[in-house]
């Protein structure tokens, strides 16, 4: 329990020699908004992931051997958007490196952009999303995605990724006192997966009984918050600014 209790104050409280400061709370609010919009996507979209990209390359694949319910060009557009977003995330690093609050908060600030920009035009359609509007909307959404993914690498807080879990449940168990290991992390490790799964399933209740717009309004207000925190306590921690 006290090591349990450790971990979360290191995640929620760092202490003033914690080498990223107050990111990781900010980075598990973006894995929640990982959970949100691939739910979004996932069930409004079309059977498309805007975040997780292993999962495209394998829709992909089945699409290609004739598998129905998925769409070999929703799946290339995806991959393709998502990489644009990530380059364009590698050149806000470069142009901000010495500087990650700003990186953080620069990044969160496209990706709201583009969130707004999918919620907005999925206002404007009907359900089912087809044509044009759809194609639209895992363009913006993957883009903001790929940005987002692409400064949380360069942010390198262990095993808070925002996008990618499945080294995370590789350490949990393969670090697992269990095993032998120390059970290092766990806790870092079971909170980002708890982020993801609880986003996924807050997306998915209100896609399927609430509204299809919902999941990418509240992952709008998510992403501007953490823009708007990551500037301020970019200020308030220059240790980690």
């Amino acid at each position: 329990m006290n090591v349990f209790l450790d971990d979360l104050r290191e995640i929620f409280r760092p202490g003033e020699d914690s080498p990223h400061g107050p990111v990781a709370p900010l980075l598990l609010a973006m894995t929640f908004v990982t959970g949100l919009v691939d739910a979004f996507s996932y069930l409004v979209l079309g059977h498309v992931f805007v975040a997780n990209m292993t999962g495209n390359v394998l829709f992909l694949a089945f699409a290609l051997a004739g598998a129905k319910g998925l769409s070999v060009a929703a799946s290339l557009v995806a991959l393709l958007a998502f990489v644009v977003g990530a380059a364009g995330g590698g050149k806000m690093h470069w142009l901000m490196q010495e500087h990650r609050s700003r990186l953080l908060s620069v990044s969160t600030l496209v990706q709201a952009l583009l969130v707004a920009v999918a919620l907005v035009l999925t206002a404007l359609t009907a359900r089912p999303v087809d044509g044009g509007f759809r194609y639209a909307i895992i363009v913006a959404l993957a883009i903001g995605m790929g940005v987002q993914n692409a400064a949380s690498r360069k942010l390198a807080v262990p095993d808070f990724t925002t996008t990618v879990l499945t080294l995370t449940i590789t350490g949990l168990g393969a670090d697992s006192r269990l095993v032998g290991g120390t059970g290092s992390r766990a806790t870092r490790r079971s909170i980002a997966i708890a982020c993801m799964l609880v986003g996924a399933f807050v997306g998915a209740i209100f896609v399927l009984h609430v509204g299809i717009w919902w999941p990418l309004a509240i992952a709008l207000v998510l992403v501007a918050s953490v823009a708007l925190a990551t500037r301020v306590l970019g200020t308030a921690h220059p240790e980690w600014s």
